[in-house]
């Protein structure tokens, strides 16, 4: 994994501004599930995408770099 490529720097928001972005623009936000799929199947957000975090560098391709993604 090149984690190095995981250490730009990034805007960080808290709980109650992603559901606020959540509501105002739910098109426009990718949200990304970093969890393992057990964690995922008991509970996620609705459209969320699910790349466990061992995956993410081998997947990076199937985010949409123009969008703003919410990490979780």
């Amino acid at each position: 994994m090149k984690w190095k490529q995981f250490f730009t720097p990034v805007a960080s928001i808290n709980g109650n501004e992603a559901k606020q972005l959540e509501s105002d623009s739910s098109d426009d936000v990718v949200y990304l599930d970093v969890r393992q799929p057990r964690e995922y199947e008991k509970s996620h957000i609705p459209g969320s995408t699910l790349i466990p975090i061992g995956e993410l560098d081998k997947r990076l391709h199937e985010l949409d770099p123009d969008k703003p993604t919410v990490v979780y």
